[in-house]
């Protein structure tokens, strides 16, 4: 059972607790347009370590929507990610050691398109037909609990090496049936996935998908194995788009955890303006976008339609209010904040008895 408190966080219920409502309320008061909870687990297996939240039973529904209410009350717009972490689940948290549980210690046994493990973590279990189908709709209840809780963006998580990312490339996909081999097939469960949400997503809500444009194989002419590439995210997008897709969430990585990434400021941007220019749709830049000017220009550009921030609101919640200001835009500061802006401002004149 949820209880909305901090006690509910253990890692038997995925409920969100006091916590969270406070930690996105205020990104939210903060300026940000939309505020997304990322990887919320379909099931419980689906999670990456125990302590992730989730969205398969009517409690959780129940305590997600207090948060997204409130969300929606500070003038921001509630969304949500639904994940299934496929191979890289039953993990401790990434701050700490980052490696796999066992199930004695709080793990459990994992699943994915093929036996192939994460480096040196244990071998997946390969789903079955029956079970892929079973995992189509989870993805399906997930939506209809976010829709039911207030959500109004969904985006289905595809990138970082996850289940529905695993399926795509052929680095860690080496099925024989109808999931396996071609790009069709390969694409198939994430298509299931997408018409399986977009069937009961309201159709004026918007619909992201979140996507590594590349594992980072094919960028290296000497890393001889293959994997999937920026070209098969291009042709990837257009399909996305005919089943209903409104966004993508471009990033990259993530599958293979030697694989050599050149990162630097900005680094996955030309990644979203290649699949935004190719498959004509809109696409997200996210990736060591930390300055303001730098995240206006990528739009004044055209590089991406949405720019995505993480670990700099994780750092700075006000972030986008100060942007605002660096870059000359009016906003208006929450109302209970006004004497501490005003007075920074010079505009606020203490009255003396």
């Amino acid at each position: 059972m949820c209880m909305y408190s901090a006690e509910s966080r253990g890692p038997e219920t995925g409920c969100p607790t006091d916590w969270h409502l406070a930690h996105l309320a205020s990104r939210a008061a903060g300026g940000a347009g939309l505020i997304m909870v990322e990887a919320t687990a379909v099931r419980p297996d689906g999670r990456i370590t125990p302590w992730d939240l989730g969205l398969w039973n009517a409690e959780q529904e129940k305590v997600f929507g207090r948060i997204a209410r409130v969300i929606r009350e500070l003038g921001s717009v509630p969304a949500i990610q639904l994940a299934h972490a496929g191979r890289k689940a039953s993990s401790d948290r990434p701050w700490l050691t980052g490696a796999q549980l066992p199930p004695e210690n709080g793990g459990w046994a994992v699943k994915g398109p093929s036996a192939i493990p994460y480096g040196r973590w244990r071998a997946p279990a390969e789903l079955s037909r029956e079970e892929i189908f079973a995992l189509v709709e989870d993805f399906s209840a997930a939506a209809t609990r976010a829709r039911n809780a207030g959500f109004q963006v969904a985006e289905i998580h595809g990138a970082h090496g996850y289940l529905i990312g695993s399926f795509l490339s052929p680095h860690t996909n080496a099925r024989i049936d109808e999931y396996g081999g071609s790009f069709e097939n390969r694409t198939r469960f994430a298509l299931q996935v997408v018409d399986a949400v977009r069937a009961v997503w309201p159709a004026e809500f918007p619909l992201f998908f979140r996507l590594s444009a590349t594992d980072w194989l094919s960028e290296n002419p000497s890393d001889p194995r293959e994997g999937w590439s920026v070209a098969d995210s291009v042709r990837l997008a257009v399909i996305l788009r005919a089943h209903g897709v409104d966004l993508l969430d471009v990033s990259s990585g993530g599958l293979v955890p030697d694989a050599r990434i050149t990162a630097g400021p900005g680094y996955q941007v030309p990644f979203a303006e290649t699949i935004r220019a190719g498959a004509r749709i809109p696409t997200a830049a996210v990736g060591l976008i930390n300055e303001p000017r730098q995240a206006q220009d990528i739009l004044d550009e055209g590089r991406a339609d949405a720019v995505f921030l993480g670990r700099e609101m994780l750092r700075n919640p006000y972030w986008l209010r100060h942007a605002a200001e660096t870059l000359g835009y009016e906003r208006e500061w929450p109302t209970q904040y006004g004497y501490a802006i005003k007075t920074r401002r010079g505009v606020f004149q203490r009255s003396v008895d």
